[in-house]
């Protein structure tokens, strides 16, 4: 639905108002977001609540009684799509120099997932 790149020295909760300054104008319909547990921070919380669109947030974290490797409920989402996405070589290696092509090609290869599942569905 939506994607920002950026280096690699900046966190991902870093951009949550960017994010969600376009991602609600594209999608104001949306309602739920799940999040992981690196987000419940206050730039976060501000962000949402700056949100045009009144939203139910959802924090996945790990139980602190498990140990290891655990299978977090909705995680699965955001796995499956990079593993997805891992599939198309030009992905599988960061080697563009600009972030907009960097895009460009993660947009793409989620179009072209999008256009095999809609010709298996209607072949």
């Amino acid at each position: 639905m939506h994607a920002i790149v950026h280096p690699a020295d900046i966190q991902d909760r870093d951009f949550v108002e960017l994010v969600s300054a376009t991602l609600f104008g594209l999608y104001p319909f949306l309602l739920k977001i799940y999040a992981a547990g690196g987000y419940q921070g206050p730039v976060f919380q501000n962000a949402v609540k700056a949100a045009p669109v009144n939203l139910n947030v959802e924090i996945v974290k790990r139980s602190d009684r498990a140990k290891g490797s655990v299978a977090l409920p909705k995680h699965w989402v955001v796995e499956r799509t990079f593993a997805w996405l891992n599939r198309c070589r030009r992905l599988a290696k960061d080697r563009e120099c600009l972030n907009r092509k960097a895009r460009a090609y993660v947009l793409l290869a989620s179009i072209r997932l999008m256009v095999r599942r809609l010709g298996r569905a209607t072949g």
